[in-house]
């Protein structure tokens, strides 16, 4: 994250989605299904469609890191797919930066 000399920062809106599932759909989710994570911290789904909560709760904890610039060689920063805990399932999910955006801190705390 890099912040501008008006204490501004930029930051990544992200969108998750269903790269594949290697077994079997248990939670009713399908190869594409998927959510934005806009302006740091607005979970958007598409109108008619749902989210795993499990699923969620696996990738939820690297949101806030893919959010930000990373240092080079981090493995998050090379890395963009996460698993579901369900091993029936097996759905992997990949994380994508969509656009990048100035905010400034004080307004999101």
């Amino acid at each position: 994250m890099s912040d501008t000399a008006d204490g501004d920062m930029e930051i990544y809106d992200l969108k998750v989605t269903v790269d594949r599932i290697e077994g079997r759909s248990v939670c009713g989710m399908a190869v594409g299904d998927s959510f934005e994570l806009t302006n740091s911290a607005h979970l958007r789904l598409p109108e008619g469609k749902h989210f795993c909560v499990y699923a969620l709760a696996s990738v939820l904890p690297f949101l806030a890191a893919k959010q930000r610039d990373l240092a080079p060689g981090d493995w998050l920063a090379q890395d963009s797919h996460f698993i579901c805990p369900d091993p029936e399932e097996r759905l992997v999910m990949k994380v994508e930066r969509t656009c990048r955006r100035t905010m400034n801190s004080a307004d999101l705390t």
